[in-house]
């Protein structure tokens, strides 16, 4: 296993994080528990979870897998999502946040985070608030870095402009979706983290399980997979399941074929071929995803193949005149 720096820190973080969306879901706990000791085994030191996933029970899970390597793992989670129904349980308010955190370090098992995610940007609560409580936490040693999850590049430069003015901290790191049929965020949002050092960590590489090519779109999605999955199936069905989509999988399917690849490893390698990229994120369902994901950081693709792949991507996205030059 490789290490990358997180952005301008000095924060080293292992090439695939393990994402833990799955776990008390999909996963059961002790099938979660023995595939996170797998992954932290095999030299991953980078776990993402959420307060929201699965109602909590993501995080209490993953407490329960580092409780014992608490300090062999850079851990990560996130806030905004709703966790409750009242007015104050979502969004990115003092009042949430301060709440949000000490309900995640209780499920957690910890007394720090090391990566705090704002999940989603707030469109009604002013950057300067968010920040600030962000910035308390970081001096209370409840987080030790900050981050942003969904936001696009000019509410990155404008949190980024706000922590220098009034001297807050500011977000290290950007987790965006990036994968073989999703690269919008090379037009703007990768410059920014380029010139502004943040690290990226990307998660959806395998675009819901489609670039795995186990999908047939002639039928139903089958059970158990995150197309079908009762919280999480209709946002990633409207999100990937498409006929342009399938079509390029079908390409990328014809490439791996071609070289001998396994298609879900070529997928998670192109992600980590791209040199802005600190990590990727892997969602697992079983021990055997986790060995087969793991070893797509061993993959170097040829010249030839990220052509192939770039020339995919054109059928989804044709060249056009762009406005930034």
């Amino acid at each position: 296993m490789k290490y990358r720096k997180v952005g301008r820190t000095g924060l080293k973080v292992s090439e695939v994080c393990l994402g833990t969306m799955t776990f008390g879901d999909q996963v059961s706990e002790a099938d979660a528990i023995s595939m996170t000791h797998a992954a932290m085994d095999a030299g991953l030191n980078f776990l993402d979870t959420a307060n929201m996933y699965v109602g909590g029970r993501s995080e209490e899970i993953v407490g329960k897998a580092i409780t014992s390597r608490r300090e062999d793992v850079v851990l990560a989670t996130k806030v905004a999502m709703p966790i409750g129904p009242n007015p104050n349980d979502s969004g990115l308010s003092r009042k949430h946040i301060m709440r949000a955190v000490e309900d995640s370090l209780r499920r957690l098992h910890t007394d720090y985070i090391d990566i705090y995610y704002v999940h989603k940007p707030d469109y009604e609560t002013p950057i300067e608030e968010t920040l600030r409580a962000l910035d308390d936490l970081v001096h209370q040693g409840k987080v030790r870095y900050l981050a942003c999850s969904n936001y696009r590049a000019f509410q990155v430069e404008k949190a980024l402009w706000v922590s220098d003015t009034h001297n807050l901290s500011r977000f290290e790191c950007i987790e965006p979706p990036y994968n073989l049929l999703t690269r919008d965020i090379e037009y703007e949002l990768l410059p920014v983290c380029a010139d502004e050092g943040l690290g990226v960590c990307a998660y959806n590489p395998l675009a819901g399980g489609l670039l795995s090519g186990k999908h047939d779109r002639t039928r139903p999605p089958a059970a158990g997979t995150r197309f079908a999955n009762d919280a999480m199936g209709k946002m990633y069905y409207e999100r990937y399941w498409n006929d342009s989509n399938f079509d390029a999988v079908e390409q990328f399917r014809a490439l791996a074929a071609e070289s001998g690849r396994d298609m879900a490893q070529m997928a998670l390698a192109w992600v980590l071929s791209n040199p802005f990229v600190t990590s990727v994120i892997i969602g697992a369902t079983s021990m055997k995803h986790i060995n087969q994901n793991i070893a797509a950081a061993d993959l170097t693709l040829t010249e030839e193949e990220r052509a192939r792949c770039d020339s995919i991507w054109h059928t989804l996205r044709p060249l056009r005149f762009f406005y930034g030059r």
